[in-house]
């Protein structure tokens, strides 16, 4: 299709018909009524058929719906009623908007979670609007493409960033919560309680490693001569920390000389034996070699090699995308972040990173280096 062509049904496409703003509104609140109500109605449905605990679910699952697809007013409504429904149906007193003294810290934490969701469910909404706009923005001016990738990196770093203050509150608020609250709260309060200090957790280590993920592609490379085999003692030496008493046998072959940045390749190699230590948890003993691989012209090959769980090879392409997992969390812990970190290391030095596995009988991840100092 010509650029003509798309001009002009890009063109067509913003003149068609919006609604009225007041029509629009409606709607939203409307989602927002309805969401909640059949969270209400399926979860009182279910609790005929004995199934307990599944209110909080449900009525989060509609605030976060509700935030997403209607904006802040319809979260908000979505937040209140919520709550009001919360109270009446499954808060002691029983259909009585009085709350049993007992009851206040089950309340407190079902309105201090919803509330979590739908500040996160609002400014992830925000976020995407504002990407789209920037992406727009960018293909009527022209932007080169790494223009737009910069700035977008530095977006998503902003963002991070300012995630971190609300998450420390509110992993600090819980766990006072949790601390001096202790003898009021009934078993499902604390184990609510402890769901979001662990969710807190897990979103402050993905803060962590975007923040990382972002400053990979933003930071200047600081390259010099450097020895690969101290970097990798160094490497071994950060990982062996936090492995406690479990039994790895380690091999590690003599690695070259190489031009790079330091720190970098230092990050890239404690990602990739990381990587290899918690994939052989299952096994006994483990087995990692870090090794180098034949070199070519112009390229060093390092690589760490295990006898871990091994992935498929037909779902090789998501291994190095930001997020991508082929595990589940509750099986293998992490962020889905860290090869993602390697790739972006290897491009700035001039190379790649790839993978190779079988189920079940281990995987290799091979690093590439540029041996030109022109890269």
């Amino acid at each position: 299709m010509d650029q003509a062509n798309l001009d002009g049904k890009r063109a067509a496409h913003s003149r068609q018909p919006e609604l009225p703003k007041p029509l629009f509104s409606i709607r939203r609140y409307g989602l927002s009524v309805l969401g909640v109500s059949l969270a209400l109605g399926l979860a009182l449905l279910l609790e005929q058929f004995h199934f307990r605990d599944v209110e909080v679910p449900l009525l989060l699952f509609a605030v976060a719906m509700a935030s997403w697809y209607g904006g802040l007013g319809a979260a908000v409504v979505a937040w209140a009623l919520s709550c009001v429904g919360f109270d009446y149906f499954f808060v002691e007193p029983i259909h009585s908007f009085a709350i049993a003294p007992r009851e206040l810290p089950y309340f407190f934490v079902f309105a201090l979670f919803a509330a979590l969701v739908t500040w996160f469910s609002t400014v992830r909404r925000r976020v995407e609007r504002e990407l789209r706009q920037a992406r727009d923005d960018l293909e009527k001016r022209g932007v080169e493409l790494a223009a737009s990738n910069k700035e977008l990196e530095a977006f998503a770093y902003s963002v991070s960033h300012d995630l971190r203050a609300p998450l420390r509150h509110m992993a600090g608020f819980s766990e006072l919560l949790q601390k001096n609250s202790a003898k009021v709260l009934d078993d499902k309060s604390k184990r609510y309680v402890g769901v979001i200090l662990e969710s807190a957790r897990k979103m402050g280590a993905l803060i962590d490693d975007l923040l990382a993920f972002s400053r990979i592609g933003r930071a200047e490379t600081d390259k010099a001569a450097v020895s690969l085999a101290q970097i990798a003692e160094e490497a071994l030496a950060e990982v062996r920390r936090d492995i406690g008493d479990r039994k790895i046998v380690w091999k590690v072959d003599k690695l070259p000389a190489a031009y790079g940045d330091r720190a970098m390749l230092r990050l890239a190699l404690v990602n990739l034996i990381s990587n290899a230590v918690k994939f052989t948890r299952t096994r006994t003993p483990a087995e990692i070699q870090v090794g180098q691989a034949p070199a070519t012209d112009d390229q060093i090959v390092v690589f760490v090699r295990d006898n871990g769980v091994g992935f498929d090879m037909k779902y090789v392409g998501k291994l190095f995308g930001v997020f991508q997992r082929l595990h589940s969390t509750e099986s293998f812990e992490g962020t889905g972040i860290g090869l993602a970190t390697v790739q972006r290391i290897a491009h700035r030095h001039g190379g790649r990173a790839w993978g190779e596995g079988v189920v079940d009988q281990g995987a290799t991840f091979y690093l590439s280096i540029s041996k030109s100092r022109q890269s």
